[in-house]
């Protein structure tokens, strides 16, 4: 039955209540409000963040919300509980929602705070757009290139003296991650990059990023890397895919910019390799440092859902994008168990 939107689903399996209830690290690292009441000899269980369980009279419910999913999902079936479970994610913190609905199916040390590297860029990308025109033109300085070589940073291949418009140098941030881009975007539309990390801050805490502070336009470990987490990081993604233009770029899997009498000619390949791939990917943004190990954005659209996930401090390159198709695909098939378990 439903009642105001939420789901009971009585379970006669005991045994099934004892495991729920233990959960797992990433449950009990959940911000979790639990009442009890009693109606009738049955013990209601009502969890805020995400499942709980109580016995009375030999009856276990769980009431399932949009929280903090535990270890399985589980629905009734035929007098018995069936449990998908959830994928590894060897990442040091990850988050994954379903942003239609506002439900939360996974989350590792989602609220800690620690660098994001490059995924610093999908923040830098939401204020240019609020700052200038996408055809303001922007010429490309020494600096904005000497920033991304001694810096050892992944680059757009931009060179001093290049004029290239708002809207490219965006692809040229996004795509291959370029902090030449950024640095270049940052410094003229700060003006300055101290003014427009302030700019990135105020849009963070305007957006509700209470754990979220920026130290520069890319991410590099210098001055100071900033921090966030990986719940933060889900929300703004949220609300950057909700931004047309951010969408496009962000789920471009290639862009070219023909030469012209104010550039050269410059390719840029997406580096999340999820686009293509898993179905419906939008994007968002990959990033990498030392100290922020491999981190992934991500987000795609299922069944009329958009589910959006991040994995930060992930040790191997490959495996978060792997890790990511995993979380997408399990958390389609528990949008397709909700479907039908009532």
């Amino acid at each position: 039955m439903r009642t105001g939107g939420i789901r009971l689903i009585v379970c006669t399996a005991l045994a099934t209540t004892a495991t729920l209830a233990t959960g797992s690290a990433m449950s009990a690292q959940a911000d979790v409000s639990t009442t009890l009441a009693q109606a009738g000899g049955l013990a209601i269980a009502s969890q805020t963040g995400g499942l709980a369980t109580a016995r009375a009279g030999g009856v276990a419910t769980i009431t399932r919300t949009a929280g903090a999913a535990a270890p399985a999902h589980v629905r009734q079936s035929a007098g018995r509980v069936d449990r998908r479970a959830v994928p590894s994610v060897p990442g040091r913190a990850a988050y994954l929602f379903d942003a239609t609905t506002g439900t939360i199916h996974f989350s590792k040390q989602a609220a800690k705070r620690m660098p994001v590297a490059s995924l610093t860029k999908v923040m830098t990308t939401y204020v240019v757009l609020r700052e200038a025109k996408l055809s303001d033109t922007v010429t490309v300085k020494a600096e904005d290139v000497k920033h991304a070589t001694t810096n050892g940073a992944t680059d757009a291949g931009l060179r001093a003296g290049e004029r290239l418009t708002v809207r490219d140098l965006l692809y040229g941030v996004m795509l291959p991650s370029g902090a030449d881009a950024a640095n270049a975007l940052a410094r003229v539309y700060g003006p300055g990059n101290a003014r427009f990390v302030a700019k990135m801050n105020l849009a963070a805490r305007s957006l509700g990023l209470a754990d979220t502070r920026y130290a520069n336009a890319d991410g590099l470990p210098k001055p100071s890397p900033g921090y966030s987490t990986a719940q933060d990081q889900a929300k703004l993604a949220d609300i950057a895919l909700r931004e047309p233009t951010l969408r496009i770029i962000a789920s471009t899997g290639r862009h070219a910019v023909k030469k012209s009498a104010s550039h050269r000619a410059h390719t840029w390949t997406n580096s999340n390799k999820l686009l293509g791939k898993a179905p419906g990917a939008l994007g968002l943004k990959t990033g990498y440092t030392s100290a922020a190990g491999y981190c992934l954005s991500f987000a795609a659209d299922r069944d009329g859902h958009r589910i959006i996930g991040v994995i930060l401090g992930e040790s191997n390159a490959d495996r978060r994008f792997q890790t990511a198709t995993r979380l997408l695909d399990w958390a389609s098939e528990q949008t397709t168990i909700d479907a039908t378990d009532l």
